[in-house]
């Protein structure tokens, strides 16, 4: 974005041994310090960060044999430091599928799983195997599976709270002779001209899919200013079914799912012993994602919008985006997004979540 101020110190790990013993150091100095991949996703206040940053700035993609791996599958293994988009340029350019959804998203590969990032209908929770984890509690580097990450929309147990730094992901991509990807988002098939479900070729979904985000702003354009943000400013919204069922008619809303009842077993042996029958637990009703451009935008909100003086505005290309008009600093970021979230809140009920990391500024 362009805005915030500097740190106090900065430090470049360039190896999984690096960050291992940077890391531990700092954690033992026991003063303020930040691990900062690509800076894509993260905003700091004009004042700067009072402590260290600890830059993550190793890469390499190696093969991973496995011996529990599909004939059709690869395993590969990337360092934190790796450029994402880099990544699946190299995946799409051998005919490896998986990941082509996910071009164009800026940062390193280190952050992918603590966001558990996604686009146009694919998230790295598809595909991602396991972390390679140097965990602080522990103090040693563990390997975590994605299910022991507990990956949900944005979320992962390492942006909860579980402390540690990511040094290396491991990857499970489709290996064919001819590589195609289902399209599962609409909009994208829309583009494309097909159907929900329909196979297209990788490399034309990536083509594509950079082709829509650029359309968006979402590719770092250094004459357009519309690219000079942090990506989408706040997550979708979820809420409960009943909660949803109060908003305008015309509110987009997608199912996210509930627990269903699960099935509770008892013996004859113990009916006949008088034992009483025990109650399946019910049912959890579901939850339902909303759209938080849509409830910006009907929260009065237009394209390009900014507060009078102010460097920071709504994009002209997508509500979704605080961008930097040229001059704006990170209080004007921070300013404009307040506004925001307090006018949602009037109109619909629904406080909006920033998905940037923040540093010393508040919404």
């Amino acid at each position: 974005m362009r805005v915030g101020g500097p740190a106090e110190h900065v430090i470049v790990a360039r190896s999984a041994e690096d960050l291992i013993r940077n890391a531990t150091e700092l954690w033992s100095a026991d003063e303020p310090w930040m691990l900062l991949g690509g800076g894509s996703n993260t905003i700091v206040a004009d004042e700067g960060f009072p402590g260290t940053v600890l830059l993550v700035r190793s890469s390499g993609i190696a093969r991973v044999e496995d011996p529990h791996a599909a004939p059709n599958q690869v395993r590969l293994r990337v360092q934190a430091g790796h450029n994402w988009d880099l990544l699946v340029a190299a995946c799409v350019d051998r005919g490896w599928a998986g990941l082509e959804a996910l071009s164009g998203i800026p940062g390193l590969v280190g952050a992918a799983p603590v966001q558990n990032i996604g686009a146009y209908g694919q998230e790295l929770s598809q595909v991602l195997h396991s972390i390679e984890f140097y965990d602080r509690a522990e103090g040693e580097v563990l390997r975590v599976s994605a299910d022991e990450l507990e990956l949900a929309y944005r979320d992962s147990a390492i942006k909860r709270g579980r402390e540690g730094v990511v040094l290396s992901i491991d990857l499970v991509l489709t290996e064919l002779s001819d590589p195609t990807s289902v399209v599962s988002y609409a909009q994208l098939a829309s583009a494309l001209g097909v159907a929900i479900g329909d196979r297209v070729p990788i490399l034309t979904v990536r083509n594509e899919v950079l082709r829509l985000r650029a359309s968006k702003g979402m590719l770092l354009d250094e004459s357009d200013n519309d690219s000079w943000s942090a990506g989408s400013f706040f997550t979708n919204p979820i809420v409960s079914q009943q909660f949803a069922r109060e908003l305008p008619a015309d509110a987009p809303r997608f199912s996210v799912g509930g627990a269903v009842a699960s099935p509770t077993v008892m013996s004859l042996e113990d009916l006949a012993a008088g034992i009483p029958m025990r109650v399946p637990k019910a049912a959890t009703e579901g939850k339902v994602k909303l759209s938080a451009a849509w409830l910006i935008e009907h929260a009065g909100f237009k394209r390009g919008f900014h507060l009078p003086g102010s460097g920071a505005a709504i994009s002209s290309k997508h509500t979704l985006a605080i961008t930097n008009r040229g001059f704006a600093s990170a209080a004007d970021v921070a300013e404009l997004a307040r506004f925001v979230v307090q006018r949602v809140q009037q109109e619909f009920g629904v406080i909006l979540a920033p998905e940037p990391n923040l540093y010393g500024l508040e919404l």
